[in-house]
């Protein structure tokens, strides 16, 4: 159940699961501060929402990538004299190619945005939260994070790293009121494979290419799931059992497997 007056903040809001998060919640009455890089976008969805659910939605432009952006970003959502309650770092980018052949300057926003920013912005808001005696934080991570991923390698080390990092911190939340959730979806109907050039992979081609969730689905998932406190959502029901499947594997095997599923197709 959402308070009243709570208010999400959003990352990655313009599109996509931040998009249908956004929908979702104010749906269910929460007041949204929409942030991502597009604020066209973003303004476009904060005058819908509002006129629909009679919410509150505040606009933050703001790309993640660059230094400093969390502090900007708490900054900014303090000038305009908000408080947040729900924190939903779901902004995060990946990218195909064997590592050494990897732009380096991609590989080093692809940290900044999946782990530093995610961090950095949990480490900022979460105090206030447990000054109020509640509050939730909700991660997006990965079926990725279960396993290692060649081809992705960085993308997947960055989701084992938003698992690793919400369980934890949900642990030494216990007793306060507060929780942390990862959502762990596998394929999901948005824009990421193409902005991944996952099309060049067999994993997205083809007869192996796998069915994808919807926005909807994935955000109504990770929702309900923040809302209860649980700590770990993974996404359908297939991808449950493929992450079952995973915990059991030596590391190694798992990883052949991958590298096989996500060669580069043949022409």
């Amino acid at each position: 159940m959402i308070h009243p007056t709570s208010t999400a903040l959003i990352t990655g809001a313009s599109s996509g699961i931040g998009e249908a998060m956004a929908r979702r919640l104010a749906a269910h009455g929460a007041n949204l501060i929409l942030v991502a890089r597009s604020e066209g976008r973003l303004r476009a969805l904060a005058e819908e929402l509002s006129r629909q659910h009679g919410v509150q939605a505040t606009v933050i432009a703001a790309d993640l990538s660059r230094p400093h952006a969390g502090k900007l970003l708490q900054d900014e959502v303090e000038v305009r004299g908000l408080a947040v309650d729900l924190l939903i770092n779901n902004a995060g980018f990946g990218g195909f190619s064997e590592f050494a052949r990897q732009d380096q300057t991609e590989i080093g926003e692809m940290i900044a945005v999946n782990v530093t920013a995610l961090t950095d912005l949990t480490r900022r808001f979460l105090p206030a939260m447990l000054e109020r005696g509640r509050g939730r934080v909700l991660n997006v991570a990965s079926t990725a994070a279960f396993i290692p991923g060649p081809l992705m390698a960085v993308y997947y080390a960055t989701k084992a790293y938003v698992l690793s990092f919400s369980e934890a911190v949900n642990e030494e939340l216990r007793g306060s009121g507060l929780s942390v959730t990862a959502l762990c979806p596998g394929p999901v109907d948005t824009g990421f494979q193409d902005a991944a050039t996952l099309k060049e992979s067999r994993l997205m081609s083809g007869v192996t290419r796998l069915a994808l969730l919807d926005v909807d689905t994935v955000a109504r998932i990770g929702v309900d799931a923040m809302l209860r406190g649980q700590a770990v959502a993974v996404a359908g029901a297939a991808n449950k059992v493929q992450v079952s499947a995973f915990r059991l594997l030596p590391r190694g095997v798992a990883a052949r497997m991958i590298a096989g599923v996500q060669a580069r197709r043949e022409e």
